[in-house]
């Protein structure tokens, strides 16, 4: 039905997802949106799910997974990806999935602290395809909070905005770059072995 990636949770009975990952036909085309809510909400104890109907990372081969787009850092901050070029082929995009989160409420009715992360400089494989680039897949960890970096001018900033929303981890910034190569993220770690094989961790 959908990995890890695929939900954020506040912790509070709130979930954040995309539509495009879990109403995507190859995971659940026996499932309307309906079934999978009252799904999630009944395995998970939910009160409530957030769609965003908007947003998605050019390489990625995820079906938009929700912790490459937008994270809950505290129950009432979330953090997410904005691209400020209107010449990039996400700007369209993104905007709109902003516009959707400017207007999601807490369960209390107040307006989510929205915290707007950085745009990386585009990054590319051998043959020229666009690789999924993005700080919003930061993985929290006891005492620390890791974040993909990706040799880009835009690192320092991503790495002082997440140790302002996270002042009680240290926040240490990991080299991607091998990762999106693969398609991979700090979500799915991987080991290579002398034999070549690489095994998930």
């Amino acid at each position: 039905m959908l990995e890890g990636g695929g939900i954020e949770s506040d912790g509070k009975g709130t979930l954040l997802s995309t539509s495009e990952c879990l109403l995507s036909p190859n995971r659940n085309p026996h499932l309307n949106r309906q079934e999978i809510e009252e799904y999630l909400k009944l395995s998970f104890g939910l009160e409530r799910i957030l769609w965003l109907e908007h947003g998605y990372l050019a390489g990625d081969d995820t079906d938009s997974h929700i912790d490459t787009l937008a994270r809950f850092c505290t129950p009432d901050t979330i953090a997410y990806v904005a691209c400020p070029d209107p010449e990039d082929e996400h700007y369209d995009a993104l905007k709109k999935m902003e516009q959707e989160l400017q207007q999601f409420r807490t369960l209390e009715g107040n307006p989510y602290n929205l915290v707007a992360l950085p745009w990386p400089d585009a990054c590319f494989d051998a043959d020229g395809e666009r690789l999924p680039a993005t700080y919003a897949n930061f993985l929290i960890i006891n005492g620390a909070v890791l974040v993909p970096t990706y040799q880009v001018p835009q690192d320092d900033t991503a790495l002082e905005i997440l140790a302002g929303i996270f002042p009680e981890r240290e926040v240490i910034g990991i080299d991607c770059r091998a990762l999106i190569l693969q398609h991979g993220s700090l979500h799915c770690v991987t080991m290579q072995y002398p034999d070549g094989v690489v095994a998930p961790t």
